[in-house]
Parts: structure tokens; C-alpha cells; sequence
């Protein structure tokens, strides 16, 4: 048993079950032994493959994105560029290559990144040696007053949810507490929760027993703040994640080991977690902040509108039979629909007055 197994068994004996998202938070983030903080989950000999350790071309075109969006806001002197969760930097890597294209839109750039990760920051500094940037624990700490663009792939779907399930009783909160022999993890159920239906999408409030509901309060705080920021200081956000347009009462939270799925239970610290994204919460969150929002749209039509088919022929133009098959294998990865295209969605927000931005059309 893990060193933080046995505290959350320790913790859950003398204080009582804890919520979902108390869980989430625990295992994912807590010092020395979380998830995300003792180590690389991405890549083939990780836990998962995000979409810039695909393709450069992701990249390239998030910072075409970029660059169209600074020109929209009258190319600023000055313009704050954040990235949620880099990753291992390669995302703004190859942005930051693309940038290059546009006269004075590199220039113009001030980089911040928020990541809370000891050791990704480490592999960030690495990859991103020379372009200035500084980190930082969360997006409050990012200086305001100047116009800002928020870049955020896959970054929502770690932040911590709380369950809700429909019983004959009501709603009643999913609780991690402990098996029968008091040496495992298990989830049960609240006493039935009046306060619940207050929190939950209102297209769920009157689901039939069984439905389960995913809330994630800190991301819709997140989105609000978000809003918020576009609104005060200008500028626009572009998120991409996995997710849904609207909840439809299945629960989405998942384990990930060695790209297969495992007992969210079975090893704490040990295993991606993740739930689907609920993209009409957060643009609902953004736009009550004051900012305006688009989509979501699914990832293959965000980015065939952004130029993906046309990057893909340039790049294998005097590529090798063997590079220009492995082009085509990412680009169909990235946007088929039985592949990241439809389950993978964009939803843009930006400053009010700025109008639909690059791919929006879509």
C-alpha cells in the first residue's frame, strides 16, 4: 500500500467519508505524493497522449489562433499570453514557433504559465529555455491590466468534481470512504441532500433514479474568473478538452494507467484522473462574468477552419513515405470523429464587443 493510500485510510477512519472532488484533489495534487506532482504522465510511456505530443501542427495552429486574435485586438504593445497546465511545454513550443510568422506578435508577447507541479515545471523550463516565462500556482497570481489571451488544453477535465446520484430518496451526494474490512477505499452515499438540486445543471434536476451529476466547482470558478479578467483587462480564452455540450446524467469519471482504465479506487497517486467537461457550465460561468462565448465545437471542425488539412500538406511536402504517413495518421487522429474530433470540443471567450473569433464559424 502506497505511503498515501494509507493516509487517506487514516484520514477517512477518524474524520468520516469525504467527498468525490476532496478525493480528486488529494490524490492529484498533494505534496510529494500526487499524481501530478512527482512525475512525466504524458506520452506513449505515460499515461496519455495529449493532442500538441500528437502533431506540432495543434500547436502551430493554437498560435496562428494566437496571433489573429492579437491583430483583432489591435496588436498591443503588450499582450499577457497564460497557459493552463503546459504540460511538458510543447504546446507553447510550437505556438510560439508559429508566432514567429507575424511581425511583432512574438515581440509583443509577456508569457505566464500556471503550473502547480514541481516536476512538470522542471520539464517546462527545459523545453521552453530562453523565452522568459514565469510560473506561477494559479491565474490570480497572473499580473492584470494589460489584454490577455488564456490558452487551456486539457486542463479542465483534472480539475476536482463532486457526484450527485438520483435515488428514490433523492439526490444524495457520492461519497470515498471506507470498504467493509476498513483496509480499502469504497464509495457510498450521502444521506439525502436537499442543497444538491441547487447545485446541479438544471436540465438534470428532475433525472429519473439513477442519474448521476458531475459538478466542478473550481472550474466554473475558474471560468468565471476567466470572464472576469477578459472583461476588465480585454483579450479572449481559447479551451479544448473532452467533453459534452450538455450532461446527460451518465457519470464520466475515469482512472487512466498506461493508457488503459483502472478502479478510480484501486491506486491512489498512481493513475490519471479525469472527468468529461461540461463545456455549457463553464460558458454559462463566462458569460454571467460579463464575457461572450462560442461553441463548444468539436475539435476536427475547430481546427479544418483553422487550416489543419493545409498545414498538413505543406509539412509533407519532401517528407519521407514514412513522414508524410505519420502526417496523415496525426491529422486524422486530431480531427476524425471516431478519433479526438468529436469528443474533443474548443469553446472560445473573449472580451465583449470583439466578435467571433478565428474558427468560431465553424
Amino acid at each position: 500500500m502506497s505511503e498515501l493510500a494509507a493516509r487517506l485510510l487514516k484520514r477517512i477512519a477518524r474524520q468520516g467519508p469525504i467527498t468525490v472532488a476532496e478525493y480528486l484533489a488529494e490524490v492529484l495534487t498533494a505534496p510529494r505524493q500526487g499524481y501530478y506532482m512527482t512525475g512525466d504522465p504524458f506520452g506513449a510511456r505515460g499515461d496519455f497522449v495529449t493532442a500538441p505530443e500528437i502533431s506540432q501542427m495543434f500547436g502551430e495552429l493554437i498560435g496562428l489562433w494566437c496571433a489573429e486574435t492579437w491583430q483583432r485586438l489591435g496588436g498591443p504593445a503588450t499582450l499577457t499570453l497564460v497557459e493552463l497546465g503546459p504540460g511538458r511545454g510543447t504546446l507553447l513550443a510550437d505556438l510560439l514557433r508559429a508566432a514567429k510568422m507575424l511581425p511583432g506578435f512574438r515581440e509583443a508577447l509577456k508569457l505566464h504559465l500556471v503550473e502547480v507541479s514541481p516536476a512538470l515545471r522542471a520539464l517546462q523550463a527545459r523545453r521552453l529555455e530562453g523565452v522568459g516565462a514565469t510560473w506561477h500556482d494559479s491565474l490570480a497570481e497572473v499580473p492584470q491590466g494589460r489584454p490577455l489571451l488564456v490558452i487551456a488544453n486539457e486542463f479542465f477535465d483534472a480539475l476536482p468534481i463532486r457526484q450527485f446520484e438520483r435515488t428514490p430518496e433523492g439526490w444524495r451526494e457520492r461519497l470515498v470512504g471506507l470498504a467493509p474490512g476498513r483496509d480499502a477505499l469504497a464509495f457510498g452515499l450521502s444521506p439525502p441532500a436537499p442543497y444538491a438540486e441547487a447545485l446541479l445543471p438544471e436540465g438534470l434536476r428532475g433525472a429519473g433514479p439513477g442519474a448521476v451529476a458531475e459538478v466542478a466547482p473550481a472550474g466554473l470558478s475558474l471560468a468565471a474568473e476567466i470572464g472576469r479578467r477578459l472583461v476588465e483587462d480585454g483579450g479572449a480564452a481559447l479551451i479544448v478538452d473532452y467533453g459534452y455540450a450538455e450532461p446527460d446524467g451518465r457519470p464520466t469519471l475515469q482512472a487512466l494507467r498506461r493508457h488503459r482504465r483502472e478502479d478510480v479506487l484501486a491506486a491512489p497517486g498512481e493513475a490519471d484522473l479525469t472527468a468529461h467537461v461540461d463545456f455549457s457550465a463553464l460558458a454559462r460561468a463566462a458569460r454571467e462574468a460579463g464575457a461572450a462565448a462560442w461553441g463548444p465545437l468539436p475539435q476536427g471542425a475547430f481546427l479544418e477552419a483553422l487550416g489543419i488539412a493545409t498545414r498538413a500538406e505543406r509539412l509533407a511536402v519532401g517528407a519521407s513515405p514514412e513522414q508524410a504517413a505519420e502526417i496523415r495518421a496525426a491529422l486524422h487522429r486530431l480531427t476524425a470523429a471516431e478519433e479526438m474530433g468529436r469528443l474533443f470540443k474548443a469553446l472560445v471567450l473573449a472580451a465583449p464587443g470583439l466578435g467571433p473569433l478565428a474558427g468560431c464559424a465553424a
